[in-house]
């Protein structure tokens, strides 16, 4: 492992940034419609979530995949590794 405690940030929920995607052998972003609906889905439309991911990288994805869709969402750039690192702070598991 690359954090030194498994887990997530208390409340938080899950969404692959491949979820994106079409299947399509060249991939492209879902159409904006579809994004929404997803992330709406997901609670983005009533209120602005804030991405994490493991180090930062793929939650980008996930912000720019909220802006296609005409929602909003704040970046949490220290993500997991950050977080796991202070003992301070909760963790949830499964």
């Amino acid at each position: 492992p690359i954090d030194p405690r498994a887990g997530h940030v208390p409340g938080a929920g899950n969404a692959p940034f491949s979820q994106n995607l079409t299947a399509d052998p060249v991939p492209v972003f879902l159409p904006a419609a579809g994004l929404r609906e997803r992330y709406a889905g997901l609670g983005a439309a009533e209120r602005e979530p804030v991405l994490y991911c493991g180090s930062g990288v793929t939650a980008c994805h996930d912000l720019l995949a909220l802006h296609v869709a005409g929602l909003r969402g704040q970046l949490y750039p220290g993500s997991w590794s950050e977080w796991s690192s202070d003992e301070s702070l909760p963790i949830e598991r499964g």
